[in-house]
């Protein structure tokens, strides 16, 4: 049996970025993991971790979203951003959402419902956005073979809009393998969403 704690907030939000990353260091001082994996559409969570996790010994893999995503044609985080990350130390993939992708496409052109969205609206209805994002994040890391795939834990941290108000703990696996996946502990998740 473990015993940890769990922080849990009263709504969602950038707001509580660094409880997120404290509890993401509490949990790495107990040990037995050694990379985390951190959403970021521009950079700035991504930046702030770096800062917090600095001393913390793990390796950590940024995860952000496929130029065009907000904009066509563009990418959120910019090449200066990368550059910085990359120089922190960073681990960086860009990649299409796990839990959408076509799939979205599809689902604007013509409409209906996709299984693979159905599976991101049960976690995002269930958890919230940040645990859809968690669970996303460590597909999108797994699949690029940023973080090891198999019994090896990680933490994923993820968010609603921005920042990171979610972590949890994660048996990461490929998107082919997804019922594989398991969320072990969670660390941090708001009580309310938007």
């Amino acid at each position: 049996m473990a015993k940890t704690s769990v922080r849990y907030f009263d709504s969602s939000g950038e707001q509580n970025t660094d409880q997120v990353l404290e509890a993401v260091r509490e949990r790495l001082a107990i040990g037995g993991i050694k990379h985390v994996i951190v959403a970021s559409g521009t950079g700035a969570t991504a930046r702030r971790a770096l800062v917090m996790l600095k001393d913390s010994g793990a390796r950590i893999t940024v995860v952000t979203e496929h130029c065009g995503a907000s904009k066509e044609g563009e990418c959120d985080m910019s090449p200066e951003m990368e550059k910085e990350l990359l120089k922190a130390g960073a681990r960086l993939v860009r990649g299409t959402h796990a839990l959408s992708g076509v799939e979205r496409a599809i689902n604007k052109k013509i409409g209906g419902g996709s299984r693979v969205e159905t599976v991101a609206e049960a976690l995002r209805s269930l958890f919230g956005q940040g645990m859809k994002v968690c669970v996303e994040i460590a597909i999108m890391a797994s699949d690029n073979g940023a973080i090891p795939v198999g019994d090896e834990e990680v933490i994923a941290v993820g968010g609603t809009s921005s920042g990171a108000d979610t972590a949890c703990v994660v048996r990461p696996a490929n998107a082919n393998a997804f019922f594989k996946l398991e969320v072990r502990e969670i660390l941090a998740m708001p009580r309310k969403r938007k």
